[in-house]
Formats: C-alpha cells, structure tokens, sequence
C-alpha cells in the first residue's frame, strides 16, 4: 500500500515538444549556479547553449561517435559517453545536478510514455534535481490531460 512517503519527491517536471520548445526552457530555468547534466546530447547544440548560462554542463549520449563529433565541434564544452537508463553512471559523472534536460530518440511516441516516466522518476529519486526538461511530446499531452484529485472533491 502507497503512503505519503513515497512521493516526497521535489523535482518539477516540464515536458516540452519539439526542439524549440526544449530549448526555450533554457533562459527561463537555467541560472549561472546550475550544474546540469543532458541526456541524449547528440551533436551537442542544446548542450552549448545550456553552457552559455555560465553553468557547469555536461552533454551525454550513449554513441560514442557522435559524443567524439560534439567534442570535436565543441571543444570548451564536456561531452561523455553515457547510457541515459544507466543512472549510477549518471551519478558517478554528476553528483547533485540542479537540472537534468533530456532528448532521448523514440521518447516522444505515446508507446514510450512509461518508459518516460520510470526514467523521470528514477532520475528524481536518485539525483533529486530541481528540474528535469524534457523533451517528449506524448508526455506534454499526457501532462495537459491530468489534474491532481483535491482531498476536499474539487478538480483544480
């Protein structure tokens, strides 16, 4: 049986669609004492933008080919190799992430809303970010459609 306990969890989701809504996020939620840590970076354009903030980034992806790419095109910014549902190694590379930004190929389609959101959760659970972006349009539809039960009966 669920007790209060077990959603204790402080990290606010936003679920955004499409690039331009995911990058959008930046100027409004990333600050100058943010670390933030991108799953699924691919060349590395949000991942340079996400630097500019002046915060401390680092861009992940599970192909090492295009991490060696991003680095190559990037060369100021840390890119690494990172399998995104592999979390003990996202928290080995970043302790303590304010943010967590993650595009994941295949994370828009409503087959992998659940997937979407284990991983979300697992990432609150364990690094207890602030915030976790991402970019997943299946979610934000998802998202829009729900409304927290109230204990006094009334919908929000």
């Amino acid at each position: 049986m669920a007790n209060d306990r077990q959603f204790r969890v402080r990290t606010t989701y936003v679920a955004t669609r499409g690039v331009a809504e995911y990058r959008a996020t930046i100027p409004l939620l990333v600050s100058s004492g943010d670390r933030v840590l991108e799953l699924g970076c691919e060349w590395g354009t949000t991942t340079v933008l996400l630097a500019r903030t002046g915060s401390e980034v680092i861009g992940t992806d599970i192909s090492p080919k295009v991490i060696e790419r991003a680095r190559r095109s990037h060369p100021d910014v840390r890119f690494e190799v990172l399998d995104a549902f592999d979390i003990r190694a996202a928290l080995e590379l970043m302790p303590c992430p304010t943010k967590v930004y993650i595009d994941l190929s295949g994370f828009s389609g409503y087959r992998s809303l659940l997937d979407v959101i284990a991983l979300l959760e697992s990432y609150a659970a364990v690094l207890r970010p602030d915030a976790i972006v991402v970019k997943s349009g299946a979610l934000k539809s998802f998202a829009a459609r729900c409304r927290p039960w109230r204990p006094d009966g009334r919908l929000p």
